[in-house]
């Protein structure tokens, strides 16, 4: 039996290197776009100018620049010929511009998933206007005219500005199978009440109020309810639903369900390689499926690392593997120098805190926080850590009491210290003379040292941290072995 991995890397990597052929019964990928901005630069021209078109950009991943210009022409050199061939035709039509460097990078990871893909295999490419009509010429290009299924259109309602032209409200996902035989349990719709009536009496079926009744005889009623259409009423995840994690791509729980639903059965292997917050991770795990999940951020892994223990318990931890993650201290040193950031974001996950979003003249000194809770009552203050991650070889005492001076700043009741070399004797003493905070579970010091080390080694922060007491990732509701509920599927058809 394949076994449940969660990758941190660049995906068309980790494809390569560790999926072997034709070992995955379903694919689903989000590719990310920036969802919180509007920018109107896909269609800009490298001398700022710009076509009609203006339209929503994606992460900045996406340029045109010397990597997407190789992989451009990696793939039109290297790649099979109706791939090369619709390339090429989009270069001629769209130019050098950040839409086709957002296509040059994903024609590599369409065609690694492919590889990867069975022959009963499903891929589910979802995309919102931007670039679905794009991505369909080079999904047909991959996959072939042949094995398309369906646009599927989900369709929500959310609160968006006001402008001159319709609101938009809906994304499209793009179904493709690798062949004609593929694996596909046909979901139903569910009958009403009323029409449950009907069929029993096997005389009158009607949709909508107004529309004319159609005879229908009890032959034609005999299924439990009406075949599902590819025009999809899923709730968003609103700002204030239980599901909603923090993260501005996260998807409904209720969408990923359908889909696995109905191209796969238990004990399938599900692959994300575009994971972000782990929404298909969790609905694969509840529905008994084997899944893969990537991404390239420190902060994906750390939050679905915490959404599977929440969500099932902490033994769940023993159910899958984290690959790529530093587990040594050379590892952490590599991080280090490889991308800052990412190691900053490792380093906090360590210790179940969050990086904080780095504004220019705020949140000065402060690297990530951590939230917690430690009073009884109803009205309980939130509480925080705040910590500083040093990567140096050096740290002395200023560090410290730079961050003592934060604490005192912010009202924090902790504050901790990560760095990768060993605190000196000077930075101990200064530690110690910072005091206790007092809670109902005892003393714990209010600066605190920790090396990267000691993290590897099972160590973590000093503070009340019994189940439910840290508040820092927003919990996912717990699974309780329901199915996702699906209200908007019960038709009116009265």
């Amino acid at each position: 039996m394949a076994e449940n991995v969660l990758y941190y890397g660049d995906n068309l990597e980790i494809l390569r290197r560790y999926i072997k052929d034709e070992t995955i019964d379903l694919i689903y990928l989000d590719p990310p776009f920036k969802s919180n901005q509007d920018y109107n630069v896909l269609f800009k021209e490298q001398n700022g100018s710009c076509s009609a078109a203006q339209i929503k950009a994606f992460e900045d991943t996406w340029q045109w620049d010397q990597g997407s210009a190789e992989a451009y022409e990696e793939v039109v050199e290297n790649g099979p010929d109706k791939v090369s061939k619709v390339m090429q035709a989009l270069r001629t039509f769209l130019g050098e511009n950040d839409m086709m460097a957002y296509l040059s990078m994903m024609a590599p990871r369409l065609l690694e998933l492919s590889r990867v893909l069975k022959s009963s295999g499903s891929i589910y490419l979802h995309c919102d206007q931007t670039a679905s009509a794009h991505l369909r010429l080079l999904m047909d290009a991959v996959f072939g005219t042949n094995n398309f299924r369906n646009e599927i259109v989900w369709h929500y309602r959310r609160w968006t500005a006001a402008a001159k032209k319709f609101q938009r409200l809906h994304d499209t996902i793009l179904f493709y199978t690798k062949t004609n035989k593929y694996v596909f349990n046909q979901l139903l719709i569910p009958y009403t009440k009323g029409s449950v009536k009907r069929k029993k009496q096997g005389i009158l079926h009607r949709f909508k109020r107004g529309e004319e009744p159609v005879l229908v005889s009890n032959k034609e009623l005999q299924a439990d309810g009406v075949p599902e259409n590819d025009v999809w009423n899923i709730p968003f995840v609103a700002p204030s639903a239980k599901e909603r994690l923090g993260y501005p791509t996260q998807k409904p729980e209720a969408l990923l369900e359908r889909i696995i639903k109905a191209s796969s059965n238990k004990r399938d292997t599900v692959l994300d390689p575009f994971c972000g917050c782990g929404t298909t991770i969790a609905v694969a795990q509840k529905l008994k499926r084997q899944w893969i999940g990537i991404d390239i951020t420190c902060l994906a892994t750390a939050l679905i690392k915490h959404r599977l223990q929440y969500a099932f318990g902490r033994k769940t931890r023993k159910t899958y593997r984290v690959i790529g993650e530093p587990v040594s201290l050379t590892d952490a040193e590599t991080l280090a120098k490889e991308n800052w950031h990412q190691f900053e974001c490792w380093a906090l996950g360590l210790v179940g805190a969050r990086p904080v979003e780095k504004k220019k003249g705020a949140d000065k000194g402060i690297d990530g926080r951590l939230y917690f809770h430690d009073e009884p009552d109803k009205k309980r203050k939130t509480k925080q850590i705040i910590l500083s991650v040093k990567s140096g070889e050096k740290v002395g005492v200023s560090q410290l009491r730079d961050l003592r001076g934060v604490v005192d700043r912010e009202d924090a009741e902790i504050g901790v210290l990560i760095s990768m070399a060993k605190p000196t004797s000077a930075m101990r003493k200064e530690a110690a003379s910072g005091g206790f905070y007092k809670s109902p579970w005892g003393k714990h010091p209010r600066l605190q040292l920790l090396t990267v080390e000691e993290l590897l080694g099972g160590k973590g922060i000093d503070y009340p941290s019994s189940e439910g007491v840290n508040v820092t990732f927003k919990k996912a509701p717990k699974a309780k072995g329901k199915e996702i509920e699906h209200p908007e599927l019960n038709y009116s058809e009265e």
